[in-house]
């Protein structure tokens, strides 16, 4: 462990799977609202549409899309989130599918997407990409930021490292 947790008088790691990994999934996801999307060729921004029970990520996309072509062509794909400068840390590894579902289109769909589909939901460039997490990694707050924050002051004033962080591997 590296020194500033072995200086610590809290077990500051846990490695989460099944129902707790997809809450973490969940939790950060709600609060980052987008990610970094990146694929063997490149990065963009992307927001996540919905995270589903099994720990899915649903997308909307333009299938003529550069990313779009990446994942039709190599699958694996990375996803970056920060939710807070200080909390909701998550990367996932995951196999990205493309789809042209209309009743997922139709799920997924929000009255702002139409600023990049104009013709709207039932606009023909439209696809939908999931991707199944296969492992990653989070870092967060114990008890949120205003514990957080305090044992930070706290530590700080009396000399101890009391850092309210929490970070393990994620596997769904």
């Amino acid at each position: 462990m590296d020194s500033i947790n072995r200086n610590q008088p809290e077990d500051n790691h846990r490695n989460l799977s099944g129902e707790k990994a997809i809450r973490q999934i969940k939790d950060i996801v709600d609060a980052a609202k987008s990610c970094f999307f990146v694929t063997a060729h490149g990065v963009r921004p992307m927001s996540v549409q919905k995270v589903d029970d099994g720990g899915n990520l649903w997308f909307l996309s333009a299938n003529d899309s550069h990313k779009d072509e990446d994942i039709a062509t190599n699958p694996v794909v990375r996803l970056y989130f920060q939710g807070s400068p200080h909390s909701h840390f998550l990367y996932l590894d995951g196999l990205a599918s493309l789809s042209r579902d209309p009743a997922k289109i139709h799920e997924l769909w929000s009255p702002e997407l139409k600023t990049w589909f104009t013709e709207g939901e039932s606009d023909p460039r439209i696809d939908v990409i999931k991707v199944a997490p296969t492992a990653g990694y989070y870092w967060d707050t114990k008890h949120g930021n205003l514990v957080s924050g305090m044992k930070i002051l706290v530590g700080a004033a009396i000399g101890v490292t009391l850092d309210d962080s929490v970070e393990g591997t994620i596997q769904p």
